[in-house]
């Protein structure tokens, strides 16, 4: 699994590239450049069947695949409940 990061200091901004069993490759990037290194990489955001930092590992369900489409047979129409009206809070009494 690749891990890319972005690090600063005082001067610099940097984009760090982990590999496991590797030594870590860090290089001085612009924010641009940093943001071009996650779209190529994929870490810019979800994707799908993709696992990057916007995937929670804990909870991370592989979609299944495609299943052939249900039986066509209409679903009939419920009526929606009718809601309960509240009753209006009792008043207070009034203080003279």
């Amino acid at each position: 699994m690749i891990v890319i990061r972005r690090l600063t200091d005082r001067h610099r901004a940097y984009t760090g590239i982990f590999l496991p069993g590797e030594p870590a490759q860090i290089f001085p990037t612009t924010d641009y450049e940093h943001g071009r290194i996650l779209q190529i990489y994929k870490q810019d955001r979800p994707h799908e069947g993709i696992i990057n930092d916007f995937v929670d590992l804990d909870a991370y369900v592989p979609s299944p695949t495609p299943a052939a489409p249900p039986d066509q047979v209409p679903k009939t129409a419920t009526a929606p409940r009718a809601q309960k009206k509240k009753k209006p809070a009792p008043a207070k009494p009034k203080r003279v």
